[in-house]
Order: structure tokens, then C-alpha cells, then sequence
């Protein structure tokens, strides 16, 4: 099925921003008026150095994907270093962190992530894609997401701890999310879906989380865009589903990544950790996340918070 719609032009040629246009100061500020408790839930997994060896295994990530690195430049073992560098009787340690963001840390794609032909989203060419960075849409372009998140808990919905691996999520369960909240989505809102992915890391191990992923239908994406939400947050590695090769079976129109992404600029975050926000029973919550300043980026690593 071909999606034609999509969001280039809408906020002028040479827009770089994409749907996150829509946080307007008015729409900021409503969404702070969720804020009932003051309660601050973490929302993202751990970044656990590939250099301790437990690593590999305890931290979600997809199949050989480069793991984070972590390392203290400056250690236990460097006191005298350190006591050269911060003056007589201190002590200092330093780190050293590399980080490859998709499959391996919650994070934020930026507009520039993938695309379709030689355009990327708004039209800009993508031979400005370069391995020193993208010259358009770079993650910087993208700056602080501020808005209303609104949670799709789907395993609620369907009485289970956790989505099963074929699983893709449609419109009818969107809205029955938001009915059974009694809440509408806005423009401007951050859409957090749940399925509940990370648990099967802990209960069946890394083979169990790689014999697929649950995630969103192309129609459930076409959905959101149609609704003008400014992100697609979920707790699995790619928004839509993924198979045994940890690979998306829908043909490229079908693609969650150029539905949402390149036609309409709404920006994706993955591999979230939801439970506690799930626990929490809170459909509507303030959502802040801030993208390092990455120049020409195709993401950023991000510690989203749901402000209750």
C-alpha cells in the first residue's frame, strides 16, 4: 500500500525540523499542565561499557551491533596523573565513551537517518550524507523535545506481561488505547508505545529478544502521522516489527522508517524502558528528552524523562 501523504513543504523548503515544528510555545506549555505529582520516571536503558564483561549479556541490544564502550581514561590506577592534573592531594577520574546509537542505547534518529532515491525528507539531497556527517537534517537540527507524551500500553490492553513476537499494532488498538484512557491525541504529542520487549531479555535471554520483535503495523504509523504527533517512542529496537534477521518484512512504502520519518518528519526514539512508566497508570505525562548537539548526526543517545 502506498502512502503518498506526506509533510515535505509544510513548514517551508528548507525546513530541517520536521514535525517537531509543532512544539509551539502554546503547545509546550499545555503539555506542562500534566504535571500533577512532580514524580520524574527515567525512561531509558542502561549505556553499559562493552569493556565489563557481563555486558553483552544484560543490556538489550540487537545481534552484532557494536556494543558502547566504556573507559576510564583516567582510573584508580592514574592517581598520580590525576594529582598532576587537578593540583597536590586531589584525585580525579576521567571517561572515555563510544557509542554507536542504533540497536545498542535508547536513542533518537535524526531526519537524515534513512531515506529513499537521492532526497532525503523536506526534498534536501542526500549527497550531503557524508562520512563526516549530514550537511541536512542532522541530529542537532533537531533541539530539545518538550510535549505531552501519551502512553499506548498494548500488553495492558491485551492482558499480557508482553507483546508475542509477531505481534503488529493497528489503529483499532491505538485508539483503543485512547479510549479505554479516555484521551485524545493532539498535535504536537510524543506517541509512546509499549510493548513490552525488554522483558523477554530478561526472562529468555538475548536468543529470545533476537527471534523477532513486536512492534507498529504500517498502517498503526500512517495513523500517528495522520494525528501529528512530533515523535514515535517505543520500547523495541525499530518501531515497527522486525523478524529472526532482525529485519523489517514490509516492502519499502510500508516501511515505518520512511513513513515516518522521511514523508512526514517525525522523529523516532527506541529502545526505551516503559515498565515503570506502565506501572505508574498514567496515560497522559509530561515527556522531555534533549538530543545531544551531534552536528550532522544521523542520532543521538537520550535519557527521556515522563514528568507525572
Amino acid at each position: 500500500m502506498l502512502d503518498e501523504s506526506d509533510n515535505w513543504g509544510r513548514w517551508g523548503h528548507d525546513d530541517e525540523r520536521g514535525a517537531l515544528n509543532l512544539l509551539t510555545p502554546e503547545v509546550v506549555a499545555a503539555a506542562a499542565g500534566c504535571v500533577r505529582e512532580g514524580r520524574v520516571l527515567e525512561l531509558s536503558l542502561p549505556i553499559r561499557g562493552a569493556t565489563s564483561s557481563p555486558a553483552p549479556t544484560t543490556v538489550p541490544h540487537l545481534r552484532g551491533r557494536p556494543l558502547p564502550q566504556h573507559f576510564m581514561s583516567v582510573d584508580g590506577g592514574d592517581y598520580a596523573a590525576g594529582t598532576r592534573a587537578v593540583g597536590a592531594g586531589l584525585k580525579m577520574a576521567d571517561d572515555a565513551l563510544v557509542v554507536t546509537p542504533h540497536g545498542t542505547t535508547t536513542h533518537m534518529d535524526a531526519l537524515c537517518h534513512m531515506w529513499s532515491g537521492d532526497r532525503l525528507y523536506n526534498g534536501h539531497s542526500a549527497d550531503r550524507v557524508r562520512s563526516y556527517g549530514a550537511g541536512r537534517c542532522g541530529i542537532d537540527k533537531a533541539g530539545p523535545v518538550v510535549a505531552r507524551g501519551v502512553l499506548f500500553d498494548i500488553p495492558r490492553l491485551k492482558g499480557v506481561p508482553h507483546l508475542a513476537v509477531d505481534d503488529r499494532i493497528g489503529p483499532d488498538e491505538l485508539q483503543a488505547c485512547l479510549d479505554e484512557a479516555g484521551v485524545e491525541l493532539r498535535p504536537g504529542d510524543v506517541a509512546v508505545v509499549r510493548t513490552g520487549w525488554p522483558l523477554v531479555w530478561q526472562s529468555e535471554g538475548p536468543e529470545g529478544y533476537w527471534a523477532g520483535q513486536p512492534g507498529l503495523s504500517a498502517d498503526g504509523g500512517r495513523w500517528l502521522a495522520a494525528r501529528d504527533v512530533c515523535v514515535v517512542a517505543a520500547d523495541n529496537a525499530a518501531i515497527g516489527g522486525l523478524n529472526a534477521r532482525q529485519l523489517a518484512d514490509e516492502d519499502l512504502a510500508d516501511d515505518l522508517h520512511m513513513i515516518l520519518l522521511w514523508r512526514h518528519g517525525v522523529y523516532l526514539a527506541e529502545m526505551l524502558w516503559l515498565e515503570e512508566l506502565a506501572e505508574a497508570g498514567r496515560a497522559e505525562f509530561l515527556f522531555v528528552a534533549a538530543p545531544l548537539r551531534i552536528e550532522g548526526g544521523t542520532a543521538s543517545p537520550i535519557n527521556p524523562i515522563a514528568v507525572l
